[in-house]
């Protein structure tokens, strides 16, 4: 691909950043980064996701800086995080143990520790709220005094002392487990590999794969994983369980043997994982005949990005299958064209100046063009 330089141009460059920062400086509030987490939680969880950096404060000031814009803040993320030291590697996070503040099964109704909404707009009237449009600072002060008062009124005063509330709950396909009927994954010994720092390769690790659906872009994965379910792919899956919670992180004690109890506990994050079943063919039965079973697609991902990690899920079961017929079941189309980052580079090079390549292509049309006798004329010209 051939380019030219274009001469004065940084001068020209220099004035569109000003140009860019004086429309974002006269055109908003001085929002502190704190208030744009506050106010966009679910924006902040998506550009963490895409950028794989679990850092709200960072997020924010990506977006503000953005303007707001999720592709370029995820290119700021991803940008400042290539700088950070990598000093230690957590140990495995081990999500059985999850603090989930929801948890839904769509396969069963009745399901050991009971379906929690939690926060959810599911099931909400997608009205305008107008009000919100005169919201002022004393009308957010009531709403939150009516709100604590409300669930304060709702929780019970005490809870007796010899049955805490259960802080982990069973994972609802283990279940189907114990039965026989999901089809057991196979183990690897292999170390994970680091999807940041080594370049897409085909077949890809399962944790390579992984990776790159949990930061791909957003809309990309939700669109192929929409795709595969209207018949590019499996077929309709089901949740067997979501749940959204804090999951905690430990690094191992550098003099220490790998001994749990002596890992130093960093914090916790919040994640949704997911769990979606599909029909499968299973082993052939002594009968000759064939035995169905379940097979289990796996998403995770930072923040409450659910339908993402949905998507995921039915793109992880997709790649599982890896009938090439199928563009969601292709691992490479799947995976080089997730990343929104280098989806929002190639086709944003596209402003960039191509004078050469696009004289190539206009004398190629002109060429077509021009009638025998012209031709032959001015091939007589040149002589």
């Amino acid at each position: 691909m051939g380019y030219v330089a274009v001469r004065g141009g940084g001068k020209a460059i220099e004035e569109s950043l000003r140009l860019l920062e004086c429309e974002r400086v006269q055109g908003s509030a001085a929002w502190s980064v704190d208030d744009v987490a506050g106010t966009f939680p679910e924006l902040v969880d998506q550009v963490m996701g895409e950028a794989s950096l679990y850092a709200p404060q960072l997020a924010a000031l990506a977006l503000k800086q953005a303007q707001g814009s999720p592709d370029e803040a995820v290119f700021l993320l991803r940008a400042f995080r290539s700088t950070l030291e990598r000093p230690y590697v957590s140990r495995p996070v081990d999500t059985a143990e999850m603090r989930p503040d929801r948890r839904i099964s769509a396969a069963f109704k009745d399901v050991l520790g009971g379906q929690i909404l939690g926060a959810t707009r599911d099931y909400s009237h997608r009205l305008l709220a107008f009000e919100l449009a005169e919201e002022d600072e004393a009308a957010l002060s009531c709403k939150r005094e009516e709100l604590d008062a409300h669930f304060a009124a709702a929780s019970p005063v005490s809870a007796p002392a010899s049955a805490p509330a259960p802080t982990t709950l069973p994972r609802v396909l283990d279940y189907l487990r114990k039965e026989g009927l999901v089809d057991p994954v196979v183990p690897s010994d292999a170390e994970p590999m680091d999807a940041t720092m080594c370049p897409l390769s085909f077949p890809a690790p399962r944790s390579v794969r992984l990776q790159t659906l949990s930061r791909g872009m957003t809309q990309a994965v939700e669109a192929l994983g929409y795709a595969a379910i209207r018949g590019f792919g499996p077929a309709h899956p089901t949740v067997g369980e979501l749940r959204r919670g804090l999951v905690a992180v430990a690094v191992d004690h550098p003099c220490a043997q790998g001994d749990p109890e002596d890992a130093y506990y960093l914090g916790s994050v919040p994640v949704t994982e997911v769990e979606s079943v599909f029909m499968a063919e299973g082993e052939i039965a002594s009968d000759g005949k064939d035995r169905l079973s379940l097979a289990v697609g796996y998403g995770l991902v930072f923040g409450r990005a659910e339908t993402k990690a949905i998507a995921m899920s039915v793109l992880d079961r997709c790649l599982d299958i890896g009938d090439a017929r199928y563009p969601t079941q292709d691992e490479e189309f799947v995976l080089y064209h997730v990343d929104g980052v280098e989806a929002t580079g190639f086709i944003s090079h596209l402003k960039l100046p191509h004078y050469v390549t696009f004289q190539s292509k206009l004398s190629s049309v002109r060429t077509t063009r021009t009638s025998p006798d012209a031709k032959e004329a001015e091939d007589a010209a040149a002589l």
